[in-house]
């Protein structure tokens, strides 16, 4: 499920995807290494990559990011 009552807040779907396009927005560049993003949203956020990617399949469901040559591409 998306949203999970018993769940922190801060483990939802929606707020590390708002973390992830802060992530995104920061970077200078229009395409990003996956693994740099998540080393970043590691730091910040103390996810697994389970969590990183099921955060990034969201935020490709919604069309905000996309991918080209393996890499994460901003859509916005």
């Amino acid at each position: 499920m998306i949203i999970d009552r018993d769940m922190k807040p801060e483990r939802q779907i929606y707020h590390l995807g708002g973390r992830l396009i802060e992530i995104l927005r920061e970077a200078n560049e229009e395409k990003i290494e996956p693994l740099w993003a998540f080393e970043l949203m590691n730091r910040r956020e103390g996810i697994s990559m389970n969590a990183f990617i099921l955060t990034l399949d969201w935020l490709f469901i919604l069309g905000i990011v996309d991918h080209q040559e393996g890499r994460i591409v901003k859509c916005f």
